[in-house]
């Protein structure tokens, strides 16, 4: 008897296993597409804001102070993000968390729109600033543990995907507002928000919790030194940090600072494509002249001059270029980015060290960064002119070509040659 039991009992748990255990190719495109419709809801909020800040500015009746705090938040928030994500992902399971943070995402849109006040507008933008941040951090871990033979397709696609519908909505925010209104044309984005909710829930019932598997980091590391004692560690987070700076000011201005030199808000608010939709280009550049063997020195400090034409331009050129303006601190901006990413890896002995870089470089970096709008906003308010806080801003990309040399060096996180 029992050992017919033991046959059913065999019998239904292979079963089961067969049914729960979904096939590597499933879990792939699952995994995929999950993360695809996730990057379409990572910057489209916070590139919206940019390109139809002087229409919002308009009807909250806020200053440019009131704009630049709405700029300034997702730096603070991914910071914040970058430092409690992970232990709360290991404490509850990264798919828990995630989903948790879509929705809380989702919600901050809706709410922007629904309770159009200055606090309501903060509220909802502190909301989903926070959860793009906790996004950030655990997307990655998410990719390696479920499909860790295709971690540089997937990652690549989700972060073409993060850029591409950055640009999409930089281009069609402030038209689309003209014909449904400004509330319709910022919160309707949320519906992808919907629809990540709803696959992402699907995968947490289809996969399982991934709370039992730990995160994977080094056992040992050769070199025991303190990342945050490091001059390396300190050169690429504000490496990193003038980067974001520049990147949230322009998405957060760009807009009204070509309104003021006489441009029209609709092409004013194509400018903001251009410079959002030069990040998938720099990109692939990037990456492929790595691939050819081309020194990461001369890129990272053609990125960083890049960035200093995009200044100069935009400060003292005509309008009649602010295309190729934008372009250039689009191009810069992504490339920094991209070669970061790479240094990480390239300057340090061990995973864990990796990661400890990556985390100190984020959290600093996005720390720097959010005086960047706030305090653009508060000298245009203060002057009554872009002259002084784009010439500061000048000023930083320039320190930044000095820092793009130090970190490109062929130098570890230690000090030793590479």
């Amino acid at each position: 008897m029992s050992t017919s039991n033991d046959l059913l009992s065999n019998s239904s748990a292979n079963k089961s296993s067969m049914i729960k255990t979904p096939s590597s190719k499933f879990i792939f495109w699952l995994v995929l597409f999950a993360m695809i419709l996730l990057a379409t809801n990572m910057r489209a909020p916070i590139v919206a804001l940019g390109s139809i800040a002087p229409v919002v500015q308009d009807a909250l009746g806020i200053s440019e102070t009131e704009i630049g705090w709405l700029g300034a938040v997702p730096m603070l928030a991914f910071a914040i993000g970058a430092l409690i994500a992970p232990s709360i992902g290991k404490r509850f399971g990264l798919e828990n968390t995630l989903i948790v943070m879509v929705a809380l995402l989702t919600f901050g849109m809706v709410l922007r729109s629904v309770v159009p006040t200055w606090l309501g507008f903060l509220t909802g933008t502190v909301m989903l600033t926070l959860a793009i941040g906790f996004a950030n951090t655990l997307a990655a871990p998410i990719i390696k543990q479920r499909t860790p033979k295709n971690i540089p397709l997937v990652t690549g696609l989700f972060s073409l995907t993060m850029t591409i519908g950055a640009g999409i909505v930089a281009g069609v925010v402030l038209p689309l507002s003209e014909w449904v209104g400004w509330q319709w044309a910022i919160g309707g984005w949320s519906i992808f928000g919907v629809f990540a909710l709803i696959l992402w829930i699907f995968l947490r019932i289809r996969l399982g919790s991934s709370n039992h598997q730990p995160i994977p980091t080094s056992a040992t590391t050769s070199a025991k030194i303190s990342i945050w004692r490091s001059a390396f560690g300190w050169q690429i987070a504000m490496f990193m940090g003038i980067q974001s700076l520049l990147y949230y000011t322009v998405a957060s201005f760009l807009p009204s600072i070509l309104v003021s030199k006489g441009m029209s808000a609709v092409n004013a608010g194509q400018m903001g494509a251009v410079f959002q939709f030069m990040a998938p280009l720099a990109i692939l550049i990037v990456t492929w002249l790595i691939n050819r063997g081309r020194p990461i020195q001369a890129l990272a400090i053609t990125a960083a001059s890049f960035n200093v034409i995009g200044i100069l331009g935009l400060s003292y050129a005509s309008t009649d270029l602010a295309w190729l303006w934008s372009g250039f601190m689009g191009a810069g901006c992504s490339a920094i980015f991209t070669l970061s990413m790479m240094l990480f890896s390239l300057r340090t002995y061990t995973t864990n060290q990796s990661s400890e870089l990556s985390g100190m470089a984020q959290f600093v970096g996005y720390l720097v960064a959010f005086f960047g709008p706030l305090g653009t906003g508060w000298l245009h308010e203060a002057t009554d002119s872009w002259d002084l806080p784009l010439l500061l801003i000048l000023i930083l990309m320039i320190i930044n070509v000095g820092l793009a040399w130090l970190v490109s060096r062929p130098v570890m996180v230690d000090g030793q040659k590479a």
